[in-house]
């Protein structure tokens, strides 16, 4: 019997991205927060003084006392004996992008990278990225709390856009961005090749576990939608499930290993590309890569639809996206359908969809 995936097919609605990060509970939020601000050049440079003389970057949490040190203050947060710390100098050497990635704030233990990035962004240049070797209060869907360890690249970034229509969107240009920065990095360190994948509609994968997810949020203001974008990638943390280092250690025990920094400067790079072409010539442009990377084409599922007090179903079969972002299906009678998750739960490899009740 061939086998299909459950999918509630209900009315359209938003779709809340699923960030990626590890399963843990909660930890109190700490009394205190240091913030390292890095520039790419003078200009930037210019910025974190003048953020740091005004003592401007907030928390939601108004009691969070938070310390702003500039790149050069900032030796004693990192501890000579520990190399788990993310290498500032490193990721600034690789940015070679005009907007994203060259202001970057940093530090050792945060609560939300997101929080900094979405709480200060009338504050920070777009394209500024806020960086944390350990998370503890990150962001997810359903307001959920999470735990993130180190090994684990944990960012956010800033974006404009003012078509509103297109911002949905935006999730999958980054989802797209990171697996082509693995490739690139690799390639250019001569390293086995990392399939990760990517489970729409925000989830990354590497032989079949989670290793990343994405999470956007946007508020409007002025005209234009201000995008927080969060990421979470398993670099060198095997647990919960596995990282892009075990993957390399299995192909080839030898190998270099990739590390956050590099990974981190060749996803501006790539998403710097991505999009302006998104923005010039909207996602078409982006698709035929974009299918080649993902899980799903010609994907058989189950569409279950309630019809007065009777449930239909009927099986389609994944074509690619809607303009607006969800799945595009072709029934067996030929019908064109537009699908999208009801509920929390949405796991294309048990086939199933399960509404929370």
């Amino acid at each position: 019997m061939e086998a299909v995936s459950l999918l509630r097919f209900t009315s359209l609605k938003l779709l809340r991205p699923l960030s990626f990060s590890v399963a843990a509970s909660a930890m109190e939020s700490d009394a205190s927060c240091s913030l390292v601000l890095c520039g790419k050049s003078s200009v930037e440079t210019e910025i974190a003084k003048r953020l740091k003389d005004k003592n401007s970057l907030k928390f939601p949490d108004d009691n969070t006392k938070v310390s702003i040190f500039l790149e050069s203050e900032a030796k004693h947060l990192v501890k000579d004996d520990d190399d788990g710390f993310f290498n500032l100098s490193l990721f600034m050497n690789s940015i070679i992008t005009h907007q994203f990635g060259r202001f970057l704030i940093w530090s050792p233990r945060l609560s939300s990278t997101h929080d900094v990035v979405s709480h200060n962004f009338s504050e920070l240049p777009v394209g500024s990225v806020c960086v944390t070797d350990i998370q503890f209060k990150g962001r997810g869907r359903t307001k959920n709390v999470w735990e993130s360890p180190k090994g684990c690249l944990m960012y956010s970034f800033s974006l404009e856009m003012e078509d509103g229509r297109v911002v949905p969107l935006v999730q999958y240009v980054v989802s797209l961005a990171v697996t082509e920065a693995v490739k690139d990095v690799c390639d250019k360190k001569g390293l086995p090749y990392i399939d990760v994948k990517i489970k729409w509609p925000n989830d990354l994968y590497l032989n079949g576990l989670k290793v990343g997810g994405i999470l956007c949020t946007s508020t409007y203001r002025s005209k234009k939608f201000h995008v927080s974008v969060g990421v979470g990638l398993n670099v060198d943390n095997e647990q919960p499930t596995t990282c892009l280092n075990a993957g390399l250690k299995e192909m080839s025990p030898a190998s270099n290993l990739l590390n956050r920094e590099e990974i981190l400067g060749a996803f501006f790079h790539k998403f710097e590309k991505f999009f302006d072409l998104f923005m010039d010539q909207g996602f078409k442009s982006l698709e035929e890569l974009y299918y080649r990377t993902w899980l799903h084409s010609e994907q058989r599922v189950i569409v279950e639809e309630k019809v007065e007090d009777q449930v239909v179903q009927n099986v389609v079969t994944i074509q690619g996206l809607t303009s607006s972002g969800y799945l595009l299906a072709i029934g067996d009678d030929n019908q064109m359908y537009e699908l999208h998750p009801d509920g929390n739960s949405f796991d294309f490899f048990k086939g199933l969809v399960r509404r929370k009740i």
